[in-house]
């Protein structure tokens, strides 16, 4: 187990990292004329630390399971989020990054490596939080388990073949093949977001919260690979500081603001949301005791 673990460090170092340390990443982006870049990451830290606490407050009150499931996974998507946002500002969860030959950003350097900052933990905060917004807004949609499930396995395909197109150095063409397979990925979520949540938010009889909801995720969803082309990673128009802000602004919506907008109809704990004393059961009619 041990030497499996040094193994990935060590690959971590290797590729990732590109030979700048956790320390000389972080001192490029607090020191310097980073300032910027640096506040995308705090900002988010202390969103998602002010909306777990939020969630915790306004769901104090809870009775209903179903309601609490909900809840518990909204508050998840802000503990990933500063969990995540905390590994990229303390340097973590970045590495420089040499780009292939052909890019618009071969042969830089960063902190005296060659190569562009990669953010490559912002990848980490997709893969792992947005299965608790697709879970959150499928259940109040009132959708089925087996199309909850099926849309975070396809969000997590969908992050990690963007991880690839944002990691690979082989080849130009690569990176871009890798980039249409994960939007490949998206457009069936938002295929399922669209038409099948949608009417079935109609039947259940929340369409007015899934109408605001499905809004915000959308259209905050399609920013990324629209930032993920034009910012360093793709075509290079927009700089790493100003991509790393478009990230920020775009996860301030779908994931703060669409949780308290969840969350204030969730609290009132209608009978569109609520499931009864035996939700979650595996065995109808039967309510587990307290241990």
């Amino acid at each position: 187990m041990q030497s499996a673990i040094d193994l990935g460090f060590r690959v971590q170092s290797a590729v990732l990292q590109n030979g700048a340390t956790d320390r000389e990443l972080f001192e490029y982006v607090f020191g310097g004329d980073n300032t910027l870049l640096a506040l995308s990451f705090v900002l988010n830290i202390a969103l998602a630390g002010l909306t777990i606490l939020g969630i915790a407050y306004l769901g104090r009150n809870l009775t209903d399971p179903r309601s609490t499931a909900i809840a518990i996974a909204l508050m998840l998507i802000s503990v990933v989020s500063i969990s995540s946002y905390t590994g990229l500002a303390s340097g973590l969860t970045l590495g420089v990054t040499e780009m292939p030959p052909g890019h618009p950003a071969a042969g830089a350097t960063t902190a005296g490596q060659d190569g562009v900052l990669t953010m490559w933990g912002r990848y980490l905060t997709w893969t792992f939080s947005t299965p608790f917004i697709l879970i959150a807004l499928g259940m109040i949609a009132g959708s089925n388990w087996t199309k909850i499930l099926t849309t975070c396995t396809f969000t997590i395909a969908m992050c990690l073949t963007g991880l690839a197109a944002a990691l690979t150095t082989s080849s130009l063409v690569l990176r871009w093949w890798w980039f249409a397979l994960s939007s490949v990925f998206f457009f069936v979520i938002v295929y399922v977001i669209l038409v099948d949540w949608t009417a079935e938010a109609a039947a259940t009889g929340t369409a007015d919260l899934f109408r605001t909801l499905k809004f915000l995720t959308v259209v905050g969803w399609f920013g990324y690979p629209i930032l993920w082309a034009l910012g360093v990673e793709g075509v290079a128009v927009l700089s790493v500081t100003v991509t790393s802000w478009g990230y920020s602004v775009l996860d301030i919506i779908t994931k703060y603001i669409v949780t308290f907008v969840a969350m204030r109809y969730v609290v009132a704990e209608p009978e569109t949301i609520t499931g009864g004393a035996d939700y979650g059961a595996s065995i109808p009619g039967f309510v587990p005791g307290d241990d």
